[in-house]
């Protein structure tokens, strides 16, 4: 359930209404559960895209906060934290072979040999929604977090975001980007993918556009000055 949107905001998708993105979104029925875990502070971006990914994917949630006891207590249910994977934001160690798009390292950021394994019988990923340094916090503040599975994604594509918003690395990406990338590598469905991000690509077309200021009054439409005989005598 989310907070009382403002009066100027769509209540679906919370953008500002001139920025509202509900007219392309086409939800997707994922197999492997979506969980974003979103810093507080993100939630007033105009550019952020958690809720956007919640309401693409169907098998998801969004959870506003700093810190939770633990998985069991977000979901509401008995779960395996190794059947769960999250973003890992620690460095990679490079090995001799390319890096796959997406893999599973252990806490030394070392590529695990049964990475393909792992992820097979994913039940469900994480994904900290925020800026970097946010995002951190999130990760330190929850320390059942190392209790997943920690995954490591190396995208081939540069994020939709371009000049609108500043990214710490070169290959950094959205929220939305990250999950959509990860459950259609996952799901082997790239449409997953091409699908998600149509709401994101329509967002961004709509920060492009020069929002419409309200008409001025013309000349026409302001009252008549009454003139100094009007409703008078004559002399």
């Amino acid at each position: 359930m989310h907070s009382a949107t403002a009066p100027d905001s769509c209540p679906t998708c919370l953008k500002p209404n001139h920025l509202c993105i509900c007219e392309a979104v086409q939800p997707i029925d994922n197999r492997i559960f979506l969980l974003i875990l979103q810093h507080p502070q993100e939630k007033r971006e105009n550019l952020g895209t958690a809720q956007i990914a919640h309401l693409q994917f169907a098998n998801s949630m969004v959870k506003v906060g700093l810190s939770w006891p633990g998985l069991k207590r977000i979901l509401g249910r008995e779960v395996d934290p190794k059947r769960w994977g999250v973003l890992y934001l620690g460095p990679v160690k490079e090995g001799g072979a390319p890096r796959p798009e997406v893999g599973v390292v252990d806490r030394n950021g070392q590529p695990l040999r049964d990475s393909a394994e792992i992820l097979e019988d994913l039940e469900g990923v994480i994904v900290l929604d925020g800026t970097w340094s946010q995002a951190k916090t999130l990760w330190w503040r929850n320390a059942w977090l190392l209790k997943c599975r920690r995954i490591v994604l190396n995208p081939q594509f540069r994020s939709l975001y371009g000049q609108a918003r500043k990214e710490p690395r070169r290959d950094s990406v959205s929220t939305l980007e990250a999950g959509a990338f990860l459950l259609s590598r996952l799901e082997g469905d790239q449409t997953v993918m091409d699908t998600a991000l149509k709401p994101f690509s329509l967002l961004l077309k709509k920060l492009r556009t020069r929002r419409p200021r309200p008409a001025l009054p013309t000349d026409a439409d302001a009252p008549a000055a009454a003139s100094d005989d009007e409703g008078g005598e004559e002399a």
